[in-house]
This record gives C-alpha cells, sequence and structure tokens, in this order.
C-alpha cells in the first residue's frame, strides 16, 4: 500500500498528462481520417477534445507545482545562501498555498451551480459538470503540491548547522 501511495505521489499527474495527450492525439486523428479519407466528420470529437484539454490544463498546474517549475525571479533567488533561499521560496510557497485554498471554495461553487444547472454538451450530451469540476480537482491538487513543497522548504529553514 505504502508503495503504492509513493508511486501515485510521484506520478499522479504525469501518467493522467500522458494519457489525456494521447487521448487528444487519437481523437483528433480519427476525426482527420474520418473527414478527409470517408469524407464523413465526426461530429463530438473536437468538442471532447477540447474538454480532455481544459482537465489537462487545470492538472498541468499542479505538475508544475510539483517540479516546482514556474515562472519566477531565479537571478534574484540566486543571490542568497542556501537558508536564505529556502527562506524565500517558503513564503513563496506560502503565498501559493494561500491561493490555491482561496481558490478551492470558489471551484467548489461552480462545481455546485454546473450541477444545479443540468446543463449537457451539444455534441455529446454529458453532464458539463464532468468539464467544471476541472478546477477544482486541480486547485485541490495544486495545494496538496505546494504544501509538499512548502513543507520541504521550511524543513530546509529549520534544519541544523545552518548553510
Amino acid at each position: 500500500m505504502k508503495k503504492a501511495l509513493q508511486w501515485l505521489d510521484e506520478n499522479l499527474e504525469e501518467v493522467l498528462l500522458v494519457i489525456a495527450l494521447a487521448a487528444m492525439a487519437v481523437i483528433m486523428g480519427i476525426q482527420v481520417i474520418a473527414r478527409y479519407i470517408f469524407g464523413a466528420s465526426l461530429s463530438w470529437s473536437e468538442e471532447l477534445t477540447r474538454y480532455i484539454f481544459i482537465w489537462a490544463g487545470f492538472l498541468s498546474v499542479s505538475y508544475c507545482t510539483k517540479k516546482c517549475i514556474s515562472i519566477k525571479i531565479e537571478q534574484f533567488v540566486a543571490m542568497f545562501p542556501k537558508r536564505g533561499k529556502a527562506i524565500f521560496k517558503g513564503v513563496n510557497h506560502t503565498f501559493e498555498l494561500i491561493l490555491f485554498l482561496y481558490l478551492i471554495p470558489f471551484a467548489w461553487k461552480y462545481l455546485l451551480s454546473a450541477i444545479a444547472n443540468g446543463q449537457t454538451s451539444p455534441a455529446m450530451g454529458i453532464p458539463m459538470y464532468y468539464v467544471q469540476a476541472a478546477p477544482l480537482m486541480g486547485f485541490i491538487l495544486s495545494a496538496i503540491r505546494v504544501f509538499q513543497r512548502w513543507i520541504i522548504e521550511w524543513k530546509r529553514v529549520f534544519r541544523k548547522g545552518g548553510e
């Protein structure tokens, strides 16, 4: 069980993003073949690809947070010693965590309104709350990843021996 959780922690976003990219490529490939070889366009392919892309966008926020690849001022941070870098990153992660924790209730309300609305997608007829759940999941995963990074950086700050 511990190994499964560790694997999930290390690979969740990557696996989901690869699956999403592969699904989008296959779906659009089928659409191209259907349109240009068989002369019949699929009504659902572009819609499904768009919805997968939305999910991938919100999942990628969590992935970037986990890997610490975001817009940042590297030259400024590089001027500090190890403990200074850790303090700067810890403060940065604190603000990121506050942001995602602030956004989660709004994403929850957005999802609840989508469920109450009962809207379905035009081409496929799936409930739109499947798509509108993406911000909530993305923000929750991002908050978890930021919290993990936050713990790592503050451990570096308070580690014995300083630098």
